[in-house]
Protein backbone atom coordinates (compact mmCIF):
# COMPACT_ATOMS: atom_id res chain seq x y z
CA UNK A 1 0.00 0.00 0.00
CA UNK A 2 1.37 3.59 -0.81
CA UNK A 3 2.04 5.47 2.07
CA UNK A 4 2.82 8.82 0.59
CA UNK A 5 1.45 10.89 -1.86
CA UNK A 6 2.21 11.25 -5.61
CA UNK A 7 4.80 13.29 -7.45
CA UNK A 8 1.60 15.21 -9.45
CA UNK A 9 1.63 16.10 -13.34
CA UNK A 10 1.05 19.43 -13.63
CA UNK A 11 -1.61 18.70 -16.26
CA UNK A 12 -3.65 16.55 -13.50
CA UNK A 13 -3.39 18.77 -11.09
CA UNK A 14 -4.82 21.64 -13.01
CA UNK A 15 -7.38 19.40 -14.36
CA UNK A 16 -8.58 18.56 -11.24
CA UNK A 17 -8.72 21.64 -9.91
CA UNK A 18 -10.30 23.22 -13.14
CA UNK A 19 -12.32 19.72 -13.68
CA UNK A 20 -14.32 20.86 -10.45
CA UNK A 21 -14.94 24.09 -11.21
CA UNK A 22 -16.26 23.33 -14.46
CA UNK A 23 -18.29 20.65 -12.93
CA UNK A 24 -20.27 22.90 -10.44
CA UNK A 25 -20.73 25.79 -13.46
CA UNK A 26 -21.96 23.36 -15.73
CA UNK A 27 -24.55 22.04 -13.11
CA UNK A 28 -25.89 25.49 -11.50
CA UNK A 29 -28.20 26.15 -14.40
CA UNK A 30 -29.77 22.63 -13.41
CA UNK A 31 -30.11 22.23 -10.03
CA UNK A 32 -33.31 21.45 -8.07
CA UNK A 33 -35.22 19.82 -11.31
CA UNK A 34 -35.20 16.03 -11.18
CA UNK A 35 -33.72 13.91 -13.51
CA UNK A 36 -36.56 13.13 -15.76
CA UNK A 37 -37.03 17.16 -16.46
CA UNK A 38 -33.52 17.75 -17.47
CA UNK A 39 -32.11 18.08 -21.63
CA UNK A 40 -31.39 14.69 -22.71
CA UNK A 41 -28.24 14.32 -21.40
CA UNK A 42 -26.21 15.26 -25.23
CA UNK A 43 -27.79 18.55 -24.54
CA UNK A 44 -26.71 19.46 -21.31
CA UNK A 45 -24.49 22.48 -21.71
CA UNK A 46 -23.44 25.79 -19.57
CA UNK A 47 -26.32 27.16 -21.27
CA UNK A 48 -29.11 25.13 -21.09
CA UNK A 49 -31.43 24.51 -24.48
CA UNK A 50 -34.12 27.43 -25.51
CA UNK A 51 -36.99 27.26 -23.33
CA UNK A 52 -35.71 24.71 -20.31
CA UNK A 53 -36.49 26.89 -17.08
CA UNK A 54 -32.80 27.21 -15.85
CA UNK A 55 -32.04 27.83 -12.51
CA UNK A 56 -30.58 31.21 -10.57
CA UNK A 57 -31.36 32.73 -13.93
CA UNK A 58 -29.89 35.82 -13.47
CA UNK A 59 -26.16 33.89 -13.22
CA UNK A 60 -23.94 33.79 -16.30
CA UNK A 61 -23.05 30.88 -17.74
CA UNK A 62 -19.99 29.22 -16.74
CA UNK A 63 -20.09 30.57 -13.43
CA UNK A 64 -18.80 28.05 -10.58
CA UNK A 65 -21.11 28.53 -7.31
CA UNK A 66 -20.35 27.38 -3.28
CA UNK A 67 -18.85 24.61 -3.93
CA UNK A 68 -16.20 26.06 -6.41
CA UNK A 69 -15.97 28.91 -4.47
CA UNK A 70 -15.74 26.75 -0.79
CA UNK A 71 -12.99 24.80 -2.62
CA UNK A 72 -11.00 27.78 -3.31
CA UNK A 73 -11.24 29.13 0.02
CA UNK A 74 -9.65 25.89 1.47
CA UNK A 75 -7.05 26.26 -1.43
CA UNK A 76 -5.89 29.43 -0.47
CA UNK A 77 -5.83 28.58 3.19
CA UNK A 78 -3.94 25.87 2.60
CA UNK A 79 -1.00 27.80 0.67
CA UNK A 80 -1.25 30.68 2.68
CA UNK A 81 -0.88 28.93 6.02
CA UNK A 82 1.06 25.61 4.29
CA UNK A 83 -1.11 23.09 6.12
CA UNK A 84 -4.86 22.87 7.74
CA UNK A 85 -5.34 25.60 10.03
CA UNK A 86 -9.31 25.70 10.75
CA UNK A 87 -9.17 29.02 12.36
CA UNK A 88 -7.80 30.55 8.63
CA UNK A 89 -9.88 28.59 6.73
CA UNK A 90 -12.80 29.26 8.60
CA UNK A 91 -12.21 33.09 8.45
CA UNK A 92 -12.13 32.14 4.63
CA UNK A 93 -15.40 30.73 4.46
CA UNK A 94 -16.52 33.91 6.42
CA UNK A 95 -15.12 36.10 4.16
CA UNK A 96 -16.71 33.85 1.63
CA UNK A 97 -20.21 35.00 2.54
CA UNK A 98 -19.98 38.26 3.75
CA UNK A 99 -17.86 39.95 0.90
CA UNK A 100 -17.71 37.11 -2.05
CA UNK A 101 -14.31 35.64 -1.24
CA UNK A 102 -13.53 33.32 -4.05
CA UNK A 103 -16.95 33.87 -5.93
CA UNK A 104 -17.17 34.70 -9.07
CA UNK A 105 -17.74 38.33 -9.04
CA UNK A 106 -18.10 38.24 -5.82
CA UNK A 107 -22.04 37.19 -5.84
CA UNK A 108 -22.95 34.27 -3.31
CA UNK A 109 -25.57 32.47 -4.53
CA UNK A 110 -26.35 29.57 -3.46
CA UNK A 111 -25.71 28.93 0.67
CA UNK A 112 -27.27 25.25 1.43
CA UNK A 113 -29.03 25.56 4.83
CA UNK A 114 -26.85 23.61 7.05
CA UNK A 115 -23.77 25.33 5.72
CA UNK A 116 -25.53 28.78 6.46
CA UNK A 117 -26.27 28.12 10.37
CA UNK A 118 -22.36 26.47 10.98
CA UNK A 119 -21.38 29.46 9.15
CA UNK A 120 -24.00 31.67 11.55
CA UNK A 121 -21.98 29.70 14.81
CA UNK A 122 -18.82 30.47 13.03
CA UNK A 123 -19.50 34.02 13.12
CA UNK A 124 -20.54 33.81 16.80
CA UNK A 125 -17.32 32.82 17.57
CA UNK A 126 -18.00 28.71 18.17
CA UNK A 127 -14.50 27.41 17.82
CA UNK A 128 -14.57 26.25 13.96
CA UNK A 129 -13.82 22.06 15.47
CA UNK A 130 -17.10 22.35 16.91
CA UNK A 131 -19.27 24.61 14.51
CA UNK A 132 -20.73 21.91 12.38
CA UNK A 133 -23.62 20.53 13.06
CA UNK A 134 -23.31 16.82 13.84
CA UNK A 135 -26.29 15.18 14.03
CA UNK A 136 -27.83 11.85 12.19
CA UNK A 137 -29.88 14.71 9.33
CA UNK A 138 -26.70 17.16 9.38
CA UNK A 139 -24.83 15.11 6.57
CA UNK A 140 -25.19 17.18 3.53
CA UNK A 141 -22.97 17.43 1.06
CA UNK A 142 -21.09 20.87 1.66
CA UNK A 143 -17.98 19.82 3.36
CA UNK A 144 -17.71 16.79 0.69
CA UNK A 145 -17.66 19.51 -2.10
CA UNK A 146 -14.84 21.50 -1.25
CA UNK A 147 -12.18 18.92 -0.04
CA UNK A 148 -10.36 18.46 -3.21
CA UNK A 149 -7.50 20.55 -3.01
CA UNK A 150 -6.54 18.48 -0.03
CA UNK A 151 -6.27 15.95 -2.15
CA UNK A 152 -4.12 18.12 -4.53
CA UNK A 153 -2.00 19.78 -1.86
CA UNK A 154 -0.80 16.82 0.66
CA UNK A 155 1.96 14.98 -0.23
CA UNK A 156 1.86 13.12 2.99
CA UNK A 157 0.60 9.58 4.55
CA UNK A 158 -2.28 8.23 3.65
CA UNK A 159 -3.19 8.37 7.10
CA UNK A 160 -2.61 12.13 7.73
CA UNK A 161 -4.63 12.70 4.21
CA UNK A 162 -7.98 11.34 5.70
CA UNK A 163 -7.19 12.95 9.33
CA UNK A 164 -7.41 16.15 7.61
CA UNK A 165 -9.96 15.04 5.10
CA UNK A 166 -12.12 14.60 8.03
CA UNK A 167 -10.71 17.51 9.44
CA UNK A 168 -11.50 20.35 7.44
CA UNK A 169 -14.90 19.09 6.94
CA UNK A 170 -15.51 20.25 11.04
CA UNK A 171 -16.64 23.73 10.81
CA UNK A 172 -19.48 23.04 8.58
CA UNK A 173 -19.98 19.09 8.91
CA UNK A 174 -19.47 17.34 12.01
CA UNK A 175 -20.75 13.99 11.95
CA UNK A 176 -18.52 11.41 11.57
CA UNK A 177 -20.55 10.00 8.19
CA UNK A 178 -19.84 13.09 6.73
CA UNK A 179 -16.01 13.27 7.89
CA UNK A 180 -15.35 9.35 6.49
CA UNK A 181 -17.09 10.58 3.15
CA UNK A 182 -14.39 13.49 2.51
CA UNK A 183 -11.50 10.63 3.70
CA UNK A 184 -12.36 8.09 1.01
CA UNK A 185 -13.03 11.30 -1.77
CA UNK A 186 -9.67 11.99 -1.08
CA UNK A 187 -8.02 8.76 -1.16
CA UNK A 188 -10.18 7.99 -4.36
CA UNK A 189 -8.36 11.17 -6.10
CA UNK A 190 -4.83 10.12 -4.46
CA UNK A 191 -5.45 6.48 -6.28
CA UNK A 192 -6.76 8.09 -9.26
CA UNK A 193 -3.14 10.42 -9.09
CA UNK A 194 -1.50 7.28 -8.58
CA UNK A 195 -2.87 5.72 -12.02
CA UNK A 196 -3.77 2.51 -10.32
CA UNK A 197 -6.20 0.38 -12.02
CA UNK A 198 -9.32 0.16 -10.13
CA UNK A 199 -8.63 3.51 -7.97
CA UNK A 200 -11.68 3.48 -5.98
CA UNK A 201 -11.74 -0.35 -5.12
CA UNK A 202 -8.17 0.82 -3.88
CA UNK A 203 -9.37 4.00 -2.14
CA UNK A 204 -12.02 1.53 -0.21
CA UNK A 205 -9.39 -1.12 0.28
CA UNK A 206 -7.19 1.61 2.11
CA UNK A 207 -10.03 3.61 4.14
CA UNK A 208 -10.92 -0.25 5.40
CA UNK A 209 -7.72 -0.46 6.96
CA UNK A 210 -7.08 2.89 8.27
CA UNK A 211 -10.24 3.52 9.57
CA UNK A 212 -9.53 1.90 13.56
CA UNK A 213 -6.47 3.97 13.69
CA UNK A 214 -8.47 7.18 12.52
CA UNK A 215 -11.07 6.32 15.15
CA UNK A 216 -13.66 6.01 12.80
CA UNK A 217 -16.91 4.26 14.01
CA UNK A 218 -17.42 0.82 11.98
CA UNK A 219 -20.59 1.21 11.40
CA UNK A 220 -20.13 4.28 10.00
CA UNK A 221 -17.87 3.20 7.49
CA UNK A 222 -19.52 0.55 6.74
CA UNK A 223 -22.88 2.72 5.72
CA UNK A 224 -20.69 5.00 3.37
CA UNK A 225 -18.55 2.13 1.75
CA UNK A 226 -21.82 -0.29 1.21
CA UNK A 227 -22.05 -1.60 -2.27
CA UNK A 228 -25.67 -1.29 -2.10
CA UNK A 229 -25.24 2.78 -2.69
CA UNK A 230 -24.37 1.73 -6.06
CA UNK A 231 -27.67 1.25 -7.04
CA UNK A 232 -29.97 3.73 -5.53
CA UNK A 233 -27.83 7.29 -7.07
CA UNK A 234 -30.27 10.39 -6.83
CA UNK A 235 -27.41 12.77 -7.48
CA UNK A 236 -29.40 14.63 -3.81
CA UNK A 237 -27.58 16.25 -2.11
CA UNK A 238 -27.10 13.89 0.70
CA UNK A 239 -23.45 13.26 1.53
CA UNK A 240 -23.53 9.40 1.29
CA UNK A 241 -25.76 9.47 -2.20
CA UNK A 242 -23.38 12.55 -3.49
CA UNK A 243 -20.24 10.48 -3.24
CA UNK A 244 -21.86 6.91 -5.10
CA UNK A 245 -23.21 9.08 -7.81
CA UNK A 246 -19.99 11.37 -8.54
CA UNK A 247 -18.92 7.44 -9.19
CA UNK A 248 -21.21 6.33 -11.26
CA UNK A 249 -20.62 8.93 -13.30
CA UNK A 250 -16.69 8.59 -13.38
CA UNK A 251 -17.35 5.25 -13.77
CA UNK A 252 -19.91 4.89 -16.34
CA UNK A 253 -18.18 6.94 -18.99
CA UNK A 254 -15.12 7.20 -20.57
CA UNK A 255 -14.46 11.14 -21.23
CA UNK A 256 -14.53 14.12 -19.12
CA UNK A 257 -17.25 15.72 -21.02
CA UNK A 258 -19.46 12.67 -20.58
CA UNK A 259 -18.73 12.23 -17.05
CA UNK A 260 -20.06 15.92 -16.51
CA UNK A 261 -22.68 15.22 -18.16
CA UNK A 262 -24.02 12.15 -16.85
CA UNK A 263 -23.45 13.66 -13.45
CA UNK A 264 -25.75 16.64 -14.30
CA UNK A 265 -28.46 14.25 -15.67
CA UNK A 266 -28.70 12.38 -12.18
CA UNK A 267 -30.87 15.60 -10.93
CA UNK A 268 -31.58 17.23 -7.78
CA UNK A 269 -28.02 18.88 -6.83
CA UNK A 270 -26.36 19.04 -10.38
CA UNK A 271 -23.72 21.47 -9.49
CA UNK A 272 -22.50 19.69 -6.71
CA UNK A 273 -22.41 15.76 -8.28
CA UNK A 274 -20.78 17.30 -11.16
CA UNK A 275 -18.16 19.32 -9.11
CA UNK A 276 -17.15 15.83 -7.35
CA UNK A 277 -17.66 13.85 -10.35
CA UNK A 278 -15.11 16.77 -12.09
CA UNK A 279 -12.84 16.78 -9.89
CA UNK A 280 -12.02 13.11 -10.41
CA UNK A 281 -12.05 13.13 -14.23
CA UNK A 282 -10.18 15.71 -14.40
CA UNK A 283 -7.05 14.42 -12.19
CA UNK A 284 -7.91 11.27 -14.97
CA UNK A 285 -7.71 13.07 -18.28
CA UNK A 286 -6.11 16.00 -17.05
CA UNK A 287 -6.27 19.77 -18.02
CA UNK A 288 -6.39 18.91 -21.94
CA UNK A 289 -9.06 16.29 -21.50
CA UNK A 290 -11.37 18.91 -20.47
CA UNK A 291 -13.22 20.47 -23.69
CA UNK A 292 -11.40 23.83 -24.84
CA UNK A 293 -14.91 24.99 -25.24
CA UNK A 294 -16.18 24.68 -21.68
CA UNK A 295 -12.80 25.85 -20.16
CA UNK A 296 -12.99 28.77 -22.58
CA UNK A 297 -16.41 29.91 -20.95
CA UNK A 298 -15.38 29.29 -17.79
CA UNK A 299 -15.61 32.73 -15.71
CA UNK A 300 -13.13 33.84 -12.55
CA UNK A 301 -10.41 32.65 -14.21
CA UNK A 302 -8.55 35.93 -12.37
CA UNK A 303 -9.19 33.74 -9.16
CA UNK A 304 -8.42 30.57 -10.29
CA UNK A 305 -5.32 30.89 -12.03
CA UNK A 306 -3.12 32.19 -9.18
CA UNK A 307 -4.37 29.82 -7.25
CA UNK A 308 -3.69 26.98 -9.40
CA UNK A 309 -0.48 28.76 -10.61
CA UNK A 310 0.68 28.24 -6.72
CA UNK A 311 -0.68 24.76 -6.18
CA UNK A 312 1.79 23.29 -9.24
CA UNK A 313 4.56 25.89 -7.91
CA UNK A 314 3.84 23.72 -4.24
CA UNK A 315 4.30 20.39 -5.58
CA UNK A 316 7.32 21.35 -8.03
CA UNK A 317 9.03 22.32 -4.80
CA UNK A 318 7.92 19.12 -3.00
CA UNK A 319 9.19 16.88 -5.87
CA UNK A 320 12.81 19.10 -5.94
Amino acid sequence: MTSHGPVLHPDRVAGSLTGLLVGDALGVPYEFHAAERLPHEALIDFQPPVGFPRSHRSVLPGTWSDDGAQALVLLDSLLARQGLDLDHFSNGLLRWMSEGFCAVDGNVFDLGIQTGRALGQLAAGIAPSRAGPAGERDNGNGSLMRVLPLALWHNGSDLELCELSAEQSLPTHGHMRSRIACALYSLWVRCVLCEIAQPWDEAVSRLTLLAAALGFDQQEVDLVLDPANAAAVLGSGYVVDSLWSARAAVLGTTTFEECLRRAVAFGNDTDTTAAIAGGVAGAMYGLTGIPMTWRSQLRGNEILMPLQKALVAHHEEQSQ
